[in-house]
């Protein structure tokens, strides 16, 4: 009997460290706008005491000014069924990558042709599509990093004291 209960800590233990601990796991949120479907795939890091946006100096994760993958690990991906606008600009229907550019009060959005990369190491401007501007407003503490859309067309990036959001038609 000893040997059985033995043997069956061993294996309950090596399945406990066989398990992987994701530290940004992967989200997919989809929503109907209108006729369009929206998908957008991306990985949710974590504030972890850290600070998220600011200065370089300040070792910021995400400095101010730099262009960020909009979440982590591979650039998240922004698929759309049909042309659509997005802050009144156009944008055809496909897949991008979703990158940004944060500020303190304002954040560039970039639709990047070149959908799939890792991080935004290999980014270029050149493959940029569209690039629009969105507001920063101040928000209630979101540990992991969360984009939502509604069925209005409002897509919101929320992440530590920060929400961004932007608007499709």
């Amino acid at each position: 009997m000893k040997k059985y209960l033995l043997l069956l800590s061993c294996l309950v233990s090596f399945s406990v460290l066989s398990q992987k601990v994701i530290p940004s796991p992967p989200a997919v949120v989809t929503q109907k706008v209108g006729t369009t479907e929206v998908m957008i795939k991306y990985a949710q890091p974590s504030v972890k005491g850290r600070l998220v946006f600011g200065s370089k100096e300040m070792k910021a994760i995400v400095p101010y000014g730099e262009v960020w993958r909009t979440g982590a690990n591979e650039a998240t991906t922004f698929e759309i069924s049909n042309d659509i606008t997005v802050q009144g600009k156009t944008l055809a229907k496909g897949v991008y990558s979703l990158l940004s550019i944060p500020g303190e009060t304002e954040w560039t959005i970039i639709f990047n042709k070149e959908a799939k990369m890792w991080g935004a190491y290999t980014y270029k401007a050149a493959n940029d599509v569209l690039r629009v501007k969105a507001r920063v407003s101040e928000h209630a503490h979101t540990e992991q990093f969360t984009i939502g859309v509604t069925a209005a067309g409002q897509v919101t990036l929320d992440w530590d004291k920060s929400s961004v959001s932007f608007y499709l038609k």
